[in-house]
């Protein structure tokens, strides 16, 4: 079992949130913690000067009240919400938490991801702790 559990959910892509925390909380060990976790794509510097003052600190706070919508009122799920590149933040963030454990939704990969690679498939190439794919 595992005591320190990552789920992330994109907020467009909220079908498979539930499957994917009741998976995490299967997997969770007694007193284990399960952090729902979501990244705001990070505006570039060039976009970023034209945008009211405080516009990230609002999507972020604006993601996080749509986060918890998602997750239905779990208690016991704590919400993260930070900026960045999805893949990216993602696998750094559950290095610096010591995350033993990612679970992660995916869809069914089409041609595109043969190419591009989806989130999901970043994560698993990139993640130093065990990831377990919902789909």
């Amino acid at each position: 079992m595992y005591k320190n559990i990552l789920v992330p959910l994109a907020l467009d892509h909220n079908a498979h949130s539930e499957q994917a925390l009741a998976v995490a909380h299967a997997l969770a060990s007694k007193g284990g913690k399960i952090t729902a976790f979501n990244v705001v794509e990070q505006v570039p510097p060039y976009v970023a000067q034209y945008l009211p003052e405080g516009q990230m600190d609002k999507n972020i706070a604006d993601a996080k009240t749509s986060l918890r919508a998602d997750i239905g009122g779990v208690k016991d799920v704590k919400v993260v919400v930070v900026a960045g590149h999805a893949g990216t933040t993602i696998t750094e963030y559950a290095d610096e938490m010591e995350v033993d454990l990612i679970v992660i939704a995916s869809h069914r990969p089409g041609l595109q991801d043969f190419f591009l690679g989806s989130t999901a498939a970043r994560v698993v190439r990139h993640a130093g702790c065990a990831v377990h794919v919902v789909r």
